[in-house]
């Protein structure tokens, strides 16, 4: 017995470890940019999604409408939006945003980026981990959560 609780201790010990190294290396990054003027496509794991691309099935998430704003309205209530939520703005041009999000437990950083397409009235939004393969849903949610807010559904 006292065998098989030091071998768990030791299991315990060596994920956290892991995990804490994981996460010390997804700070080092930064997100992909745009790419021929859109938003880079998502990797293979599932923790990212992307309104870029409709043929990507397991990473689309919808774009976001603009309703009733300019795009330049739309754009920075999306980056006040961010920053409620828990966000850090990276870079922000014209019509390109780019921001960071850490876990609480082991600071995992997510990117999120947002480009305002004027013409069709769309924003699209990226949100990927930099690290890992699942996030359990945390990336759709918190692009669920940026189109609550901006659509005032919730504060």
């Amino acid at each position: 017995m006292k065998t098989a609780l030091i071998i768990f201790a030791g299991l315990v010990a060596a994920l956290l470890i892991a995990f804490y190294f994981l996460a010390a290396s997804s700070r080092g990054g930064k997100a992909p940019g745009l790419i021929e003027g859109r938003l880079a496509r998502c990797p293979d794991a599932p923790n990212c999604v992307c309104s870029e691309y409709k043929d990507d099935v397991s990473h689309y998430i919808e774009p976001i409408v603009i309703r009733h704003d300019t795009g330049s309205d739309a754009f920075q209530r999306l980056s006040k939006a961010i920053q409620h939520l828990g966000g850090e703005i990276r870079f922000q041009g014209d019509d390109y945003l780019a921001a960071s999000f850490s876990s609480t437990l082991f600071r995992f950083v997510d990117d999120v980026e947002i480009r305002v397409d004027d013409k069709r009235k769309l924003i699209h939004v990226r949100s990927a981990s930099r690290v890992g393969h699942s996030d359990f849903g945390v990336n759709r949610h918190r692009i669920e959560s940026l189109r609550e807010i901006y659509h005032g559904k919730t504060q």
